[in-house]
């Protein structure tokens, strides 16, 4: 005996609503372990730009935490005054999703690293060393020829000086392109200088290959092959340093280590930044 329609609907129906009651109920209740796991994927590329941690190093949750916790201060920082956003809680703060919103966030000014939208508040990271500032890390993001790169650039706490660079998402060609993830090329920006004497950001991935941090402190060699790729690091490095990224951030750094040094070493500090405008 056939089943009438109304059974098969009806039957459907319920199965559609069973469905929808486990789907969202699994959701709710792996939400809290959804966010953990977002949080320990962010804490582990941070450990690997400011190296308390190897690549492809397995390293269980709670060693991820105790590495992190013990040396780095994550931050939400005003992008438009460079000022620190007490009331926001860094470890629940998504920047992405802040980009997305038309209420915390702006439309970016035409810029060659094709950055669309510009959060209000943005998250960086304060790697510590007996309580001394040793690294600054930020978040880089722009286009390269087939993808966004997402990456993290650390600067020692001159603000001027790499120490490190990581890429950990995009979709450029293996072999090509993919090879910012190559270590050896990583290698090449450590000791380079992300700003000229006025602090104009200066960095470049060139084409072909430059000298030595001593000798060509401002050149990156190029990846081979994928000169768009190549440029599209040097473009989206350039936007975050600069006006419209992290640059009020990091002048606001300047002035108040500036504002800590003893008076004759404020005196020279401070002549130097009035001559380099």
């Amino acid at each position: 005996m056939q089943p009438s329609a109304r059974y098969t609907l009806l039957f459907a129906a319920a199965v559609c609503i069973v469905c929808s009651v486990l789907v969202s109920s699994s959701a709710v209740l792996l939400r809290d372990r959804q966010v953990e796991n977002q949080l320990i994927d962010r804490q582990k590329k941070v450990l690997l730009v400011a190296g308390l941690m190897r690549e492809g190093e397995p390293l269980a949750r709670e060693e991820v935490r105790r590495r992190f916790s013990e040396s780095l201060e994550p931050h939400v920082v005003d992008l438009e005054t460079g000022a620190y956003v007490e009331e926001v809680d860094p470890d629940t703060f998504n920047q992405r999703k802040a980009a997305r919103d038309p209420a915390r966030s702006r439309t970016a000014p035409e810029n060659a690293a094709r950055v669309r939208r510009i959060p209000n508040q943005a998250l960086v990271y304060l790697l510590r060393s007996e309580g001394a500032v040793d690294a600054i890390i930020l978040p880089v993001e722009g286009q390269g020829l087939w993808s966004t790169l997402y990456g993290y650039l650390a600067l020692e706490p001159d603000t001027r000086t790499i120490r490190n660079i990581i890429f950990y998402q995009h979709g450029e060609t293996p072999g090509l392109g993919g090879e910012v993830d190559n270590p050896r090329w990583k290698d090449l920006w450590k000791g380079r200088l992300a700003f000229d004497e006025s602090w104009n950001p200066k960095i470049a991935v060139i084409k072909g290959r430059a000298g030595t941090p001593e000798e060509d402190p401002y050149r990156i060699d190029g990846l081979s092959g994928a000169t768009l790729t190549s440029n599209g690091v040097t473009n989206l490095v350039r936007f975050w340093l600069g006006q419209h990224g992290f640059g009020p951030y990091l002048e606001a750094t300047r002035r108040e280590a500036t504002a800590a040094l003893p008076g004759p070493l404020r005196v020279a500090a401070t002549k130097r930044e009035v001559s380099r405008r």
